[in-house]
């Protein structure tokens, strides 16, 4: 059982209200059980949305409290991050998921590389909220980037 971004599917609940369709992961991945997540939904934001970034670290620092979600208005969402993570494990857990392919960049699910924070396209290391949280559940998690 594989977790997948919805939006590498063609799914439309990318913040913008539009999609990150990867034709060659939906080919690749067309004899596995997959299970279409989106962590921004499932912890209560709409779509389309503001985009939000991580500020003042990583994934893993907003999971201690060290680090907060900012939308672009300034506006807090790290508990709707926080939300959609927990509520993506859980899904994991009771599906058995052993991995993940998750949007690369993403404040929720980057892997290895996510925006700074100063929402000028600048990319530092770490990983999104959900991305992190899975990791330290024992789910290996990849990007659409690392898995093609």
């Amino acid at each position: 059982m594989v977790l997948i971004s919805a939006c590498l599917l063609g799914v439309n609940c990318k913040y913008n209200g539009k999609n990150n369709l990867k034709e060659e992961v939906k080919k690749h991945l067309k004899e596995q059980n997959i299970v279409p997540i989106c962590p921004e939904q499932l912890g209560g934001l709409s779509t389309p949305r503001l985009p939000a970034e991580i500020k003042g670290g990583n994934g893993e620092d907003v999971l201690k409290g060290k680090a907060k979600v900012i939308n672009i208005d300034g506006v807090d969402v790290t508990a709707e991050f926080i939300k959609g993570a927990y509520e993506t494990l859980k899904i994991a857990k009771s599906l058995g998921a052993t991995k993940a392919i998750l949007k690369a960049k993403s404040p929720s699910c980057g892997y290895g590389q996510i925006y700074n924070g100063s929402f000028k396209g600048v990319l530092s290391a770490g990983s999104g909220v959900t991305t992190a949280l899975l990791m330290q559940n024992g789910i290996e998690v990849c990007s659409e980037e690392d898995f093609l």
